[in-house]
């Protein structure tokens, strides 16, 4: 059995447990729900597996919940009605920690299936981040940079090439010592599987042709704000446009996957008068899912750095999202109707927050501070407050605070 890796979710899970009598977690298939679950379960049922325990769930939910907590329920979604058993439950024993539940596809809304609210917290749980995996050292971290700390740390012990590699290879734990041959491989039948069977079951039955092509337009617009007119014409070829609507569902159908993860438009007070974008910057959970989806590798990123710079991009948004929801905040894009743009700010509570531009290359460092700059000089402080941090997140060098008040953060010291 692979021994299992800390994952930064488990101090989120102990802190859940806590003060809720339940934990849904929730995040695409394969990114490590059940393993970290079951470190916490005294109790496991897989529902997807599990046939006995899906047929007590209807005839004898007794039998389940006698047992010693926390309770695992596995794939939650396959057996919907364990929901509102939970729900009863933990009113019933108005206790805390009692139940874990992980899926990885969000039930559509159904009235039948009752408000959690007082008793389910909703976790969510993406692929691992650089730190989790070792490819981090840590020493910058994001929840001192949001206290205002001085952060230095040193990322050159990651490669150019193993940098590539972890874009492509991206976070899942169960790839995380494979080669780029069969991490890709991996990766092509994962998608194939999204495609072919996973959101058939979600409802009505969708064009798997249509979703591929949705797959590679998302791929070419990571880190952009694709507007869906866009993608529609992508998705539907020479036949013209699809329908809005059936954009809409396939849109729907990745996100109930929790393969999609946009960041949406953070919305300051500004001094400026230009008027500020609200489209959703594209991403996918993880960054491998871009490359995979268009078949290309290390070898053809290296090739256009333009390319990979957007694609490194969504491995840099990915790792923020990771350290920031530990920290209760959230990560957002900024752009403006002058062309302007920041390409993460991560708000947190007590009024911080912080901006980051991401460059690939160390030599933009200096464009990249000054647009943060520039960007914080518009922010009305008197209102919004004063940034925490300003930084530029690099792929390597020395991290350290620059003479004018920015932070740079090689992508390898960045960490929780």
């Amino acid at each position: 059995m692979a021994t299992y890796r800390s994952r930064i979710a488990d101090r989120e899970l102990d802190a859940r447990l806590g003060y809720i009598g339940a934990v849904l977690i929730e995040g695409p298939k394969a990114c490590g729900k059940t393993a970290t679950a079951t470190q916490h379960a005294e109790t496991v049922f897989r529902l997807d597996e599990d046939e006995t325990a899906r047929s007590f769930v209807k005839l004898a939910p007794e039998r389940l919940f006698g047992n010693p907590v926390p309770i695992l329920f596995d794939e939650w979604q396959v057996e919907p009605a364990i929901w509102n058993k939970v729900r009863r439950e933990v009113d019933d024993r108005d206790g805390k920690g009692v139940f874990i539940l992980t899926g990885s596809a969000t039930p559509s809304d159904d009235a039948a299936r009752h408000s959690g609210s007082g008793r389910f917290s909703v976790m969510s749980m993406r692929p691992m981040s650089l730190f989790e995996s070792g490819h981090s050292n840590g020493e910058m971290s994001l929840a001192k940079l949001l206290d205002g700390e001085r952060q230095t740390g040193l990322g050159t012990h990651i490669s150019f090439d193993e940098l590539l590699d972890r874009i492509v290879i991206g976070g899942w734990p169960g790839l995380i010592d494979a080669d780029e041959t069969s991490a890709r491989r991996w990766l092509r039948d994962y998608l194939a599987n999204i495609v072919e069977v996973d959101i058939q079951k979600l409802g009505s039955r969708r064009d798997p042709g249509n979703l591929r092509r949705l797959l590679e337009s998302l791929g070419r617009s990571v880190g952009q704000a694709t507007k869906a007119a866009e993608l529609a014409k992508d998705v539907g070829g020479e036949a013209g446009p699809i329908a809005k609507e059936t954009l809409s569902a396939y849109v729907n159908a990745l996100e109930r996957l929790h393969l999609i993860e946009n960041s949406q438009a953070w919305r300051p007070h500004m001094r400026s008068r230009a008027r500020l974008r609200t489209a959703p910057v594209r991403y996918f959970v993880d960054p491998s899912l871009g490359p995979a989806a268009l078949g290309v590798g290390t070898r053809e990123l290296s090739s256009d750095l333009n390319v990979l710079g957007l694609h490194y991009e969504a491995l840099v948004i990915r790792d923020l999202r990771v350290y920031a929801q530990l920290l209760d905040a959230r990560v957002d894009a900024w752009r403006d109707s002058n062309g302007n743009e920041i390409d993460a700010v991560v708000t947190a509570g007590s009024g911080r927050w912080a901006a980051f531009e991401v460059k690939l290359s160390p030599d933009a460092v200096d464009e990249a501070a000054a647009a943060l700059l520039r960007f914080a000089a518009n922010i009305d402080t008197s209102r919004h407050g004063e940034p925490s941090c300003l930084g530029v997140i690099t792929s390597t060098g020395a991290g350290g605070l620059r003479e004018d008040g920015v932070h740079v953060i090689p992508i390898g010291c960045l960490g929780p």
